[in-house]
């Protein structure tokens, strides 16, 4: 169990037989009667965000959330298939639970996946990937010094911006949080 006092952003609660995500909480002194505390709740499964207040002292059920590494394997449109590293089981994750996020994987990727009672709620990325440009057109000498920058197209369809001297080919490392160049692997 867990109570008011011990409410930290990104705990998850079960509350109402949902499964809860804090996001953040504040706590609220009234000046006659007991303290309250405020939270911003995101569900877990639906991915909708509502604010509830608590009387301090209030307790919910901890809920056992399980993070394992899982490699991730290959595509086939509908859904992003993945193995556990330690057991070898194989699943598949949908393609609209990873939305956006899909555009970083490559094969061999190594994420984390978390988990409730054997039901998939979520793909946690490495904070950098590594991807190969595909299309870019060429810089040209005498540019760099301005600190301009240009689309590059990624070999997963992902476009960012990149300074003038990378070219097609060169393998690039994005920040999967921001989706911004960091630096040329080679």
């Amino acid at each position: 169990m867990i109570s008011t006092g011990d409410v930290k952003k990104g705990v998850i609660i079960e509350l109402d037989g949902q499964l809860m995500k804090v996001l953040d909480w504040s706590h609220i002194k009234m000046a006659r009667g007991s303290a309250q505390v405020r939270m911003k709740l995101q569900n877990v499964r639906k991915g909708d965000i509502v604010e509830k207040t608590f009387q301090a002292g209030t307790r919910w059920p901890r809920a056992r959330v399980e993070q394992r590494r899982v490699q991730y394997l290959y595509s086939d449109g509908e859904a992003y298939h993945f193995m556990d590293s330690e057991t070898y089981d194989q699943f598949a994750v949908n393609a609209a639970m990873l939305g956006d996020d899909a555009q970083y994987l490559v094969e061999n990727t190594e994420v984390f996946v978390s988990s409730h009672e054997d039901e998939i709620l979520g793909v946690d990325l490495p904070v950098t990937v590594d991807l190969r440009v595909t299309q870019t057109d060429p810089g040209f000498a005498g540019d760099t010094a301005t600190g301009a920058k240009k689309p590059a197209t990624l070999q997963t369809g992902l476009v960012v911006q990149v300074p003038l001297f990378v070219n097609e080919g060169d393998l690039l490392r994005i920040d999967t949080r921001t989706g911004e160049y960091v630096t040329r692997v080679q």
